[in-house]
């Protein structure tokens, strides 16, 4: 069954919450709620027991909103509003089918063993597309533990908590905006950056972005000298969810390429790495990355993981910094012709 409808089934699979909107839904393509949401927990949402919970603000009112999926792939929500509920259903990306891209690559050297093993696998969205420059701006040259910190404490300043699940609402513009770029880097990030994010809750319309043409939103969102390849990608895939921008330069991908080539990469090699999956760039950055931390993408003669080799790799190789977003250079001869071997 496609599209959503009233299940008494689902009814009771959410006594405990007080919801009174309730729909069953079938996944267009391959679904895995497990695989998609295991990662994807912040201060807004959590995945636990088998059940994704999160907390959205409909009309200035805190609503809650939770999704189980059932041993027959259907999906079940249960929200405090019709709202609500379809805000969750665009975040899951329930009617998104990638079935074309898991066909497209099923033999692909890279990804044909990740896309065997991860075929349910989509990249949870966010909420709002301010959440997701946040996220962006945070995660730009400094580890992921660090960056989800700074971007905990931003939302803790800007953002109302719900006492019921301890959960937070996502982050508006609105209120991103209000604030002002020195209160930001208090709480822990760069100045550039700070004065991007406000620089852009105010000047753009963020979440009407979401029903733009995506050539458009890249060109408005790439004018912004801190929005660079990796973070425009992390905007398109959980702000805008959109698969066509590839996560260039994500230290992930550069080790990966590194591995492929025998030297060290930089990011215009991982963007050339991507343009092989041509308009599934960004959702081919999901599978590599996930791959990569199950072990499951490993170029043909790497004996060990790909983080090991890269590790040997980046030791040989000098330390330059090239730009805000990312460092290093080599060539990719090699990797062209095993990007071809599909």
């Amino acid at each position: 069954m496609n599209g959503c409808s009233n299940e008494s089934a689902g009814s009771r699979a959410f006594a405990s919450t007080n919801a009174p909107v309730r729909s069953s839904v079938t996944p267009l393509g391959p679904f895995s709620l497990a695989l998609s949401a295991h990662s994807s927990g912040d201060l807004s949402r959590r995945f636990h027991g088998g059940v994704l919970t999160q907390i959205a603000e409909i009309d200035g009112r805190l609503e809650r909103a939770e999704a189980r999926q059932r041993s027959d792939g259907t999906v079940l929500l249960a929200a405090e509003s019709a709202a609500a509920l379809a805000l969750l259903r665009f975040e899951l990306a329930l009617d998104d089918d990638h079935t074309p891209f898991l066909e497209q690559f099923a033999s692909d050297a890279l990804l044909g063993r990740a896309i065997r093993a991860l075929k349910g696998l989509r990249p949870i969205r966010l909420a709002t597309v301010s959440h997701s420059l946040l996220r962006a701006l945070c995660g730009q040259l400094i580890s992921a533990r660090e960056a989800r910190a700074i971007e905990a404490r931003v939302i803790r300043r800007v953002s109302s908590r719900d006492p019921a699940t301890a959960l937070y609402a996502p982050p508006t513009q609105e209120r991103l905006g209000e604030l002002s770029p020195a209160e930001i880097c208090r709480l822990g990030l760069a100045p550039r950056r700070a004065a991007a994010l406000v620089r852009l809750c105010r000047t753009l319309d963020l979440e009407r972005l979401r029903r733009s043409p995506s050539e458009l939103t890249a060109r408005k969102l790439r004018l912004e000298r801190m929005i660079g390849p990796w973070s425009f990608g992390v905007i398109a895939l959980e702000g805008l969810g959109i698969y066509s921008h590839g996560l260039s330069g994500d230290l992930g991908l550069i080790k990966l390429c590194a591995v492929l080539q025998g030297r060290w990469a930089d990011e215009a090699d991982s963007a050339r790495l991507l343009e092989h999956y041509g308009e599934w760039a960004g959702l081919a950055s999901v599978y590599l990355l996930t791959g990569i931390r199950r072990g499951l993408v490993r170029p043909p003669g790497c004996v060990g993981s790909v983080a090991l080799n890269a590790r040997r790799l980046r030791s040989l190789a000098p330390s330059r910094d090239t730009g805000y977003d990312f460092a290093g250079a080599v060539s990719l001869a090699p990797m062209a012709a095993l990007a071809s071997e599909h």
